[in-house]
């Protein structure tokens, strides 16, 4: 089978597209906004909150479509849901309320019991999260995992790391949890892997260290209650306890980080993938965000499903592709959801879940700049500004091109604030986007802004228009001397700035 990466909803990318009993593993890492005061959780959001919520993708809350969520849950039409599982989420309604955390566990419990239902008898399903909301997401698995099929609830991974800051008035949270369940007692589980811990060093043996003859490590170390001698080959592969100390997360100059917060560490995912599946199996990651997952799936010879909701993480996962191996891997890749022609650039752009409505403008932004540019996702003081993407001119010096993204009616004002944002960021030039063709006097007031001059010594408009149409057909910006995206997230100051790149 070909690889396959899904830009959309994930709720609907699973019940569409992903058949009964066809995947091996499931590894997913739900974003949640755990930065959030803990205690916020519990109670109504403020107007600052839903503010946040709208600029945070990964953020829950409580409105139309977790009730609708509910609703689907309670009247169970699809029959796909425990006894267990519909009185556990009618209980906790009762006892949280309609919160923002109640919201959270409403899509959660939607979307594993989809995964349940995609895994086949021998498959594994792993869930990553922090103790935010782990204890309800367990409760959550136990009822569908446990009462669904003949499933079974194998361990909770403690996975410990000691990068980042530390707090002076509570115990440092190094932690977060994993949750491994099988779907059935048949389990695939290969813990003699190389790569896993090894004995070596432990400090738990003392004693005489010798060599055998095959070259093995091995020690003798004196029962002292028995008075017998036993004997360990420290070269042996061991498998790992439930807490796992010797994979660190990433830290802020390694070469794997691609500006994004709460990325993984490849080597994480290698031994989950390694363990819980063999060469060939078919891995499924319904939260991709930047791919890791689908990278040391690629690595490790595995077949592999990817879905997000966010443009810039369909993009960013295929160049990560590229810069991973040998030859353009995301050619072979079969994409899903990206709009082909204008139709479904249409249907993209009328969308409206507030959660999606944005991605229009990122599709657009993105496609256009080659992966080269930056979402802009704040509100008020950039009103005009959709995108930017940065670099250097003639003289070498920083500068920054500016889009906007238009999806409704269009006319020479825009062109006009187009150009007056232009001067105020001190821009080198400005990129205009349209769904709908450019009337003539737009065309007449964008030649008026004149032209500037490139990298290359090639003179260029000032404004530039271009057409939904243009891109499907393939029309890209000019990048000689753009940053790279993912480099210039590294250094960016605003959180919400780098966000908008995963």
């Amino acid at each position: 089978m070909k690889n396959q990466l899904y830009y959309g909803d994930n709720l609907d990318v699973l019940r569409k597209s992903i058949k009964d009993e066809s995947i091996d593993l499931c590894y997913i890492d739900p974003p949640f906004n755990s930065k959030r005061d803990y205690n916020l959780l519990y109670n109504k959001p403020e107007q600052k909150d839903v503010a946040q919520s709208e600029a945070f993708v990964d953020t829950w809350r409580w409105d139309c479509i977790a009730e609708r969520g509910y609703e689907e849950l309670i009247d169970n039409p699809r029959r796909l849901y425990s006894l267990q599982t519909i009185e556990l989420i009618r209980g906790l309604r009762r006892v949280l309320g309609e919160i923002d955390l109640m919201a959270y566990l409403v899509s959660m419990t939607l979307r594993i019991a989809e995964i349940h239902r995609a895994l086949k008898p021998t498959g594994s399903f792993y869930l990553h999260c922090d103790p935010t909301a782990s204890h309800y997401l367990k409760l959550v698995l136990d009822t569908v995992f446990l009462n669904l099929s003949d499933g079974v609830f194998l361990n909770e991974i403690v996975w410990c790391y000691n990068v980042g800051g530390k707090s002076k008035k509570y115990f440092a949270r190094k932690h977060d949890i994993i949750f491994w369940y099988a779907k059935g007692k048949n389990y695939f589980f290969d813990g003699s892997l190389a790569g896993l811990q090894r004995q070596t060093g432990s400090k738990s043996f003392g004693g005489i260290i010798t060599t055998d003859q095959h070259g093995n490590k091995i020690q003798r170390k004196l029962d002292r209650k028995t008075g017998k001698y036993y004997e360990y080959n420290l070269d042996e592969p061991k498998i790992p306890e439930d807490w796992w100390t010797d994979i660190n997360s990433l830290q802020s100059q390694s070469r794997e980080r691609l500006g994004y917060s709460t990325q993984k560490p490849e080597a994480l995912l290698e031994r989950i993938i390694k363990t819980s599946s063999g060469e060939g199996s078919v891995i499924l990651d319904a939260y991709c965000r930047c791919g890791t997952t689908v990278v040391a799936a690629q690595r490790l010879k595995r077949h592999w499903i990817g879905i997000d909701i966010t443009y810039q993480a369909i993009a960013l996962i295929l160049e990560r592709l590229d810069n991973s191996f040998a030859g353009d891997i995301s050619d072979s890749v079969t994409l899903s959801g990206i709009p082909r022609d204008y139709d479904s650039a249409v249907a993209l752009a009328n969308k409206k879940d507030d959660r999606t409505r944005k991605e229009f403008e990122k599709w657009a932004i993105l496609t256009y700049s080659n992966n080269k540019a930056i979402i802009n996702t704040k509100k008020g003081a950039d009103s005009g500004i959709d995108g930017r993407a940065y670099g250097k001119d003639r003289e070498n010096k920083e500068t920054v091109y500016i889009f906007s993204v238009k999806s409704g009616a269009v006319g020479a004002r825009d062109i006009r604030d187009l150009c007056g944002v232009v001067g105020r960021e001190d821009a080198i030039a400005g990129i205009y986007i349209t769904l709908k063709p450019p009337t003539k006097p737009m065309i007449t007031e964008a030649a008026k802004a004149g032209f500037y001059t490139d990298l290359g010594g090639d003179k260029k408009p000032k404004i530039r228009i271009v057409t939904i149409q243009q891109i499907l057909n393939g029309e890209r910006m000019e990048t000689m001397g753009v940053t790279e995206v993912h480099k210039k997230a590294r250094y960016a100051s605003d959180e919400t700035e780098q966000l908008a790149l995963i």
